[in-house]
């Protein structure tokens, strides 16, 4: 039996980034100059995460979208087939790569060990320093560890530099660290913050709250006000030079004016103003883990309330892009470019913390506030690389169009359970003005291109409502596949399986869309043989999934269930799951399943505010694709994308790429 795995230590040993730091090492690639080829043709990619064609096409119908309109009419516009599962790392996998996940080996967000069961981060691993030696408590690395990017085969800019063609790469997804090339890229979805998460922010209150944790989350922290000053301390990394390995901390102060709602806060050389409901902007601060090593980190502070309860809101601590600990750009000084020219910015994958929404730390308003730093932050650093963008390719990454949809669908969708009427008055119309605001920048776009440019707009996946959760280990034991060591013991609080009983499991759920048979001589307790054996009960079971109905609603809950071998292709099929699972649509899996838990109840209403998903079969959450050349294809896929771009610059196609171009028959 496996010992319980805390979330803590999962976070620990999953993208573990935040060892690195101490390393004593900073991660990079030898950088030489590289000759740019002038292309005939430009291509310009803009990739809107997450927007689905059956709103955009509605919006269009009513005018809403002009520029997507005026695209529209000049290539067409084509639903545009996604990944399975349709999970952003996968799909922007498939795209990076041209391929299926086969071969590129992301699978989902979250893989599994199956020598522990234990879940993992499938898009990056940090290995610490091999070799080290210890004086006293502290710890220095002889050789470094570093931090690698688990997707395989070369991405479509690799492949353009080999023939000495230009291309910017700007955050997009699975590209944490970034690949080697000297092209400028900068990561996007999967770069963690300071502590190796995606993304834990820090609430300071008088007022006692629980947080209800998952990937990423935050931390309450109750303070106390004495004399109208309040003393506080920010967490860090993980300090691995010291051998304890204790979090590095920062101390802070809130001075609070003792008539008016305004406070100061002193943090290291920074001492502002703040009055209520007033962001801080970036701060810069630093971690000190020994004396001659600090890590460097930017967070920005939100004052909710001062009285009759104080409430500070701390983001996440972003990897400070202006002197970053883990490799988040190609080459290093791109980041530094930016950041000199703009100031620090976002780096976090996920930039806007959908966790402190979902846990009533920021409210719907404050989130948006929050996402509109985003969203500007986007839209001007697109500005300054569309006016030297003058060869080669240009790929942008926009977040908000998916961010706003997993929150706000709630409040688009009366049958929601989650749907709130006072709140749907301020906040129903959200999504569709978030779809009109990414109409302003492609028509910003459209006014920057000349005729010598192809502008592709894409998406990875579309969007559906999540109603409700389905529990699937839950279902794997109430079907007689998973067994627990105590049957009356329900596993819903720890994760890793600690209670299940391998000698009599025959198949285990990891991940949000993955069921793996617990296989000899794979699983480190495997009982079923491989070959037929595997082969029958993946049959049996993919069955049986596809037959479940809600009770409730009487719906299929899974309207696909993939088995690995029938759909992917390719040298990493082994990594696979058995079988992935397609939802219908409003269902999803529960936020405790992917982790290997065993709750209670197999169906569960989702009353969360995050409220779409893309977790569903892939035949129903294409995203979109238009294009300013007339599409031929009636059926185009993500890695078609990648044999088009390969087509217009006249490159032979890469024979692990299995596209084709979109503007042949």
């Amino acid at each position: 039996m496996t010992q319980p795995l805390s979330r803590r230590d999962f976070m620990k040993a999953g993208l573990g980034a935040a060892s690195l730091v101490a390393l004593g090492t900073r991660p990079g690639f030898v950088q030489k100059s590289f000759g740019k080829t002038e292309t005939a043709r430009k291509i310009l990619i803009l990739g809107f995460d997450g927007m689905d064609p059956r709103l955009t096409s509605r919006w269009i119908q009513e005018g809403k979208l002009p520029a997507f309109r005026r695209l529209m009419a000049q290539g067409g516009f084509r639903s545009l087939a996604t990944s399975v599962p349709p999970q952003s790392p996968v799909a922007w996998s498939n795209f990076i790569a041209g391929t299926n996940p086969g071969g590129h080996g992301i699978f989902d967000f979250i893989h599994r060990d199956p020598k522990t069961y234990i879940p993992e981060f499938s898009a990056s691993a940090t290995e610490e320093a091999t070799k080290t030696i210890r004086i006293g408590n502290t710890i220095f690395p002889i050789k470094g560890g570093k931090v690698r990017n688990l997707r395989r085969g070369k991405a479509f800019w690799q492949v353009l530099e080999e023939h000495d063609i230009p291309a910017t790469i700007f955050k997009i997804p699975a590209n944490y660290p970034p690949v080697a090339t000297r092209q400028r890229t900068i990561s996007g979805m999967g770069t963690p913050d300071i502590l190796g998460t995606y993304g834990r922010f820090r609430y300071y209150t008088t007022e006692p709250k629980e947080i209800r944790e998952d990937i990423g989350g935050g931390e309450v922290r109750q303070v106390y006000v004495i004399g109208d000053r309040i003393e506080a301390k920010l967490p860090g990394p993980v300090n691995t030079f010291k051998k304890d390995r204790p979090t590095a901390e920062i101390d802070f102060r809130v001075y609070l004016d003792p008539r008016n709602p305004v406070a100061k806060i002193v943090i290291q050389d920074h001492e502002f103003l703040l009055r209520e409901k007033e962001w801080s902007g970036w701060k810069r601060i630093r971690f000190s883990l020994i004396p001659t090593q600090s890590v460097s980190g930017i967070c920005m502070f939100y004052l909710k309330e001062i009285r009759p309860n104080f409430r500070l809101y701390v983001s996440p601590v972003n990897i400070d892009p202006g002197d970053a600990a883990l490799p988040i750009s190609t080459p290093k000084s791109y980041a530094e470019q930016l950041d000199k020219k703009f100031g620090p910015f976002f780096t976090k994958g996920l930039p806007a913390d959908t966790s402190a929404l979902d846990n009533d730390v920021l409210d719907e308003g404050e989130f948006l506030q929050q996402d509109g730093f985003v969203l500007e932050e986007s839209r001007v650093m697109l500005d300054h690389e569309l006016g030297r963008f003058d060869s080669g390719l240009l790929f942008y990454y926009i977040s908000s169009t998916d961010q706003r949809q997993h929150m706000f669908w709630r409040l688009l969708d009366e049958k929601h359970p989650a749907y709130d009427a006072a709140l749907a008055k301020s906040y129903g119309g959200v999504i569709e003005k978030t779809y009109m605001e990414a109409d302003a920048i492609l028509n910003q776009v459209m006014g920057r291109i000349d005729k010598n440019t192809l502008l592709l707009i894409m998406s990875d996946h579309g969007f559906n409502p999540y109603y409700r959760s389905f529990n699937l280990n839950t279902w794997l034991r109430q079907s007689g596949y998973l067994q627990l060591t105590n049957e009356f013991k329900q596993e819903d609080l720890d994760i890793g399986f600690p209670s299940t009983d391998w000698s009599r499991t025959k198949a285990y759920g990891i991940g949000l869309n993955g069921l793996y048979i617990n296989q000899k001589g794979r699983e480190a307790n495997g009982i079923i043989d491989q070959g037929a054996d595997t082969d029958n009960l993946v049959r049996e079971i993919a069955r049986k999934l596809e037959e479940f109905t809600d009770p409730k609603t009487g719906d299929r809950v899974v309207l696909r269930a993939y088995v690995a071998k029938d759909v992917y292709t390719g040298p990493y099929l082994s990594l696979a799951p058995d079988i992935v699972l397609g939802f219908n649509r409003g269902y999803r899996i529960s936020f405790s399943s992917p982790l290997g838990r065993v709750p209670k109840a197999v169906l569960e209403d989702n009353l969360s505010k995050w409220s779409g998903d893309h977790m569903g079969a892939a035949e129903i959450l294409p995203g979109i694709l238009l294009a300013n050349q007339a599409v031929k294809a009636d059926s185009p896929a993500l890695y078609d994308l990648t044999a088009t771009i390969m087509d217009v610059f006249g490159i032979e196609q890469p024979k692990n790429m299995i596209g084709t171009s979109i503007f042949k028959e």
